[in-house]
């Protein structure tokens, strides 16, 4: 018994120390300015930092993670995670301390990569993403990361139909792609109340639309036909 616990407190370096922070919510709930922030906090420690955001990601700047707001810090784009170290330098990210990663939902690797730079490497993840799309769904694999983070932080931004709390995103066009890059033209955060009465709007909107197609559709075999 003595041989087994001296073995379980053994120290290995730096694994297992590591951290692993999740920052989410619904879009314009602050996500990337709290990312920012945190970031800059540690730099501001003396901390070596790196910023990563999916290459997916081209609203504000191709090499910056932006805000709504408009402030940015200069960041990788990449189309996965996994391959950060190599392109990276495996010198340069061997000495990195912390690694932000913004818009993590498009991330298909992220829970490998976090449980790799958090239990193997020793290094801090701080991680902004969406949990949910615009149908409430679960998004990408940032809700995977969950059992694995030393925290959770859940932001809410304010209803843009009434002001109170938003919890959700609601989608402003007919769209049904789950991965509808876009913003404020898109993209608007509600309460519960509202997403519930503009998905009954939108539902309606949907069949006049689809009864318009199809009568669309038999006017022009009708004409066909008459040809």
């Amino acid at each position: 018994m003595a041989t087994l616990k001296a073995s379980l407190v053994a120290d290995d370096g730096h694994l297992g120390s590591g951290a692993i922070h999740v920052i989410t919510g619904p879009m314009f709930s602050g996500k990337s300015t709290s990312l920012l922030r945190r970031i800059k906090s540690e730099i501001n420690l003396g901390r070596s930092v790196a910023m990563l955001k999916s290459s997916k990601d081209t609203r504000y700047a191709k090499d910056s993670v932006v805000t709504h707001d408009g402030i940015g810090f200069p960041c990788w784009a990449l189309p996965d995670l996994m391959s950060f170290p190599q392109k990276f330098g495996q010198d340069a990210y061997d000495k990195l301390d912390v690694i932000g990663i913004d818009e993590a939902q498009f991330f298909g690797d992220l829970y490998e990569f976090c449980c790799k730079v958090a239990d193997d490497d020793g290094k801090t993840v701080i991680v902004a993403g969406l949990d949910g799309d615009y149908l409430r769904r679960r998004f990408g694999a940032l809700l995977d990361i969950i059992p694995i983070a030393d925290s959770v932080t859940k932001l809410t931004a304010r209803c843009e139909v009434c002001g109170q709390k938003g919890f959700f995103t609601l989608r402003k066009t007919c769209d049904t792609r789950t991965e509808l890059i876009g913003g404020a033209d898109v993209y608007m955060p509600v309460c519960r109340k509202h997403y519930i009465n503009n998905q009954i709007v939108n539902k309606a909107s949907k069949k006049v639309l689809d009864s318009d197609k199809a009568r669309a559709e038999s006017c022009v075999e009708t004409d066909a036909a008459m040809v």
